[in-house]
């Protein structure tokens, strides 16, 4: 099928230092242009030098490791040539709207060409497939039990449906194999509380905010901020500014908790000779 188009179309996706859009980086960017009466679409890809660290947990993902851009140019070296590849066309991608489109045009911005937006369309595909797909408590009832939800927002009706909406993810599951990325094949969705616990929480985070985050090697680290992806009994035993701010602003009571118990872990270690 071909694109019904009234200007260029530029689909696109960055692999980058980490997921946040201010602070990280990008190191590889792929666009793919489809334009106005031309049948075969441009491509374009670049690897850049991101001057900065590559976290593990990214590396993990995406295996571009700091060797293999290190003789990479930066991106302000690159950020003309991709301006002129997308030129005045719309933005496409897979949950662009929220990650790809912001760290773009965070990078031209600091390269001093800031991508106009002003006038410019995005698609996010992403955003296509959850609308038309929803996941919605009404919508899981009628695909695992074919019922339709009466008195929605009900709360007691709600949590006799979620109970349906487990026995037919159970019954339908069971037996399902599920490959998690990384080529580990197990079958989770079964009736076993720790199990279903384990495949359903994203253990990756330390808190339900997702404030705080573990690295690969299990550390509490910042989600967010100046000290964003560094160990928080660390920073925040040497800055007692800091543990004061986010001691009195509106973080939740698990982070709060969290954070005082890492720095004394830090400070009981520190007294032991255990840390730098």
């Amino acid at each position: 099928m071909n694109f019904n188009l009234d200007r260029d179309l530029v689909f696109l996706d960055i692999e980058s230092t980490g997921l946040h859009v201010i602070h990280d980086r990008i190191i590889q960017l792929a666009l793919i242009k489809y334009q106005k009466g031309k049948e075969e679409p441009e491509e374009y890809t670049v690897l850049v030098n991101p001057g900065r660290e590559i976290s593990e947990e990214s590396i993990s993902i995406h295996g571009i490791t700091p060797e293999m851009v290190a003789d990479k140019p930066f991106f302000k070296e690159v950020a003309r040539e991709v301006h002129s590849f997308i030129g005045s066309a719309d933005l496409a991608g897979y949950n662009s709207n929220r990650f790809d489109v912001p760290m773009l045009m965070e990078e031209l911005d600091r390269a001093g060409i800031p991508l106009d937006m002003s006038e410019r369309r995005t698609i996010d595909v992403m955003r296509i497939f959850t609308k038309m797909e929803p996941r919605n408590l009404a919508a899981a009832l009628k695909f695992y039990t074919g019922q339709e939800l009466e008195n929605a927002h009900d709360a007691l009706e709600d949590v006799r449906a979620t109970v349906k909406v487990l026995h037919g993810q159970l019954d339908r599951y069971a037996d399902t194999p599920y490959d998690d990325g990384d080529g580990n094949i197990s079958k989770p969705v079964q009736n076993d509380m720790q199990a279903l616990h384990d495949f359903t929480t994203d253990l990756r985070f330390a808190d339900v905010t997702q404030k705080l985050k573990y690295d690969l090697d299990g550390q509490v680290v910042f989600n967010f901020g100046k000290y964003n992806g560094q160990p928080v009994g660390k920073f925040l035993y040497k800055d007692r500014q800091y543990l004061g701010w986010m001691l009195n602003k509106d973080f939740s009571y698990q982070v709060k908790d969290i954070i005082q118990k890492e720095v004394k872990a830090y400070a009981d270690n520190l007294a032991k000779g255990q840390n730098a």
